[in-house]
């Protein structure tokens, strides 16, 4: 397993440029490779005498037999990403479903409603319907397809179709989940090494997120005093002759670190601030995920000592085990070829923002 440590473990001895870098990683599909294209934009504001919310055009192109077209055009506002997210947790229990933002993105640093609130929110669903796009299995959901192709009020209908078998399925894994108590007997150790790890990444990942909050707020505050700070120098050079050009110099200095202050805002609150909170979120969904896992594990340990204890029914007993090894290792393997998936797709992330911000930190100080 790759360590942590890993995300930042270039040799310092070889000089590599970031470019280079970054282009030894790549996603497991090209763009060559892939059959369905996703766009979310154009954001609608809407209201009514209940409600005030926003709507985006998700425009889907597509080479793929199973549609009926080659290309659609749809309106969905934010509590259809919700239903999606839900129904592909339904259905895929043990697969690792991508984060959507939450109902108030980066709550305390912009106003719901406004532009960049706006904008935050339609590249993250940008982002979730592309990485379900690109799931190999994900992105052969039923209920995916019906999001991304159905009108308003189709999909408003098949919102409203009673849950199905594998809702119900889900239903009976929380329910088992409420009576098992304490850990899983035979949990395999693949299993525990990869909640130790997300324990330790969810640790890391907050920390880091809450820093680089701090330091965007600290370079807000930074520049705002120099928007203020200059022109004074501009002002008061009226009335000094003798030092007039030396402070007009000074308030145009301040002017372009000033420029140069909002640049590099905008490349942590473009890049490194929406990567680091993405991941916040996917800390969380691990760890849902596990969860998941060692719900149906322990399903599968009640009825085996269930059977141990009853004297009767043994065939049926049997025939219900003998089905229940057969969902945990369904659950298993969904879940290594995932985490593996995740893990690689996690790493390039980090290098590319990292050294994304690196580069811009280098502009900043260069000019």
């Amino acid at each position: 397993d790759t360590s942590l440590t890993e995300v930042n473990s270039f040799s310092p001895s070889v000089p590599i440029s970031p470019s280079s870098m970054i282009n030894q990683y790549k996603f497991e599909d090209g763009p060559e490779l892939r059959d369905l294209f996703i766009t979310v934009d154009d954001p609608e504001s809407h209201i009514t005498a209940i409600e005030t919310f926003i709507t985006y055009r998700v425009v889907t192109k597509t080479t793929r037999g199973e549609f009926d077209s080659s290309e659609y055009e749809v309106r969905r506002r934010y509590q259809d990403f919700l239903w999606l997210k839900s129904k592909l947790e339904e259905a895929h229990p043990t697969l690792i479903i991508p984060p959507l933002p939450e109902k108030f993105i980066m709550k305390g640093m912009v106003e719901r409603f406004s532009d960049e609130f706006i904008e935050t929110r339609r590249k993250a669903l940008h982002k979730f319907l592309n990485r379900i796009a690109d799931h190999p299995t994900l992105t052969f959901n039923e209920d995916f397809k019906i999001f991304l192709t159905a009108q308003a009020w189709e999909l408003s209908s098949h919102k409203k179709q009673g849950p199905g078998l594998l809702s119900r399925m889900g239903q009976t894994v929380r329910a088992v989940a409420s009576s098992v108590r304490g850990a899983v007997k035979n949990r395999p150790e693949m299993f525990t090494e990869m909640n130790n790890y997300m324990e330790t990444f969810s640790q890391k990942i907050n920390l880091l997120d809450k820093i680089a909050h701090r330091i965007y707020k600290e370079e807000r505050d930074y520049c705002n005093e120099m928007k203020e700070y200059g022109p004074i120098h501009t002002l008061w050079s009226a009335s000094e002759e003798a030092i007039g050009d030396s402070l007009k110099g000074l308030a145009g200095c301040i002017d372009r670190c000033c420029r140069a202050t909002e640049r590099r805002m905008a490349g942590l609150s473009e890049h490194l601030l929406p990567m680091l909170h993405e991941y916040v979120l996917y800390s969380e969904i691990l760890m849902g995920v596990l969860k998941r896992r060692d719900q149906i594990q322990g399903e599968l340990d009640s009825k085996v000592d269930a059977l141990a204890n009853k004297k009767t029914e043994k065939d049926l007993f049997s025939e219900e085990i003998g089905k229940l090894e057969d969902k945990v290792e369904r659950a298993n393997n969904a879940l290594k070829a995932d985490w593996d998936r995740w893990k690689q797709n996690m790493q390039w992330d980090m290098r590319s923002t990292f050294t994304n911000v690196a580069e811009n930190n280098l502009r900043y100080y260069e000019e």
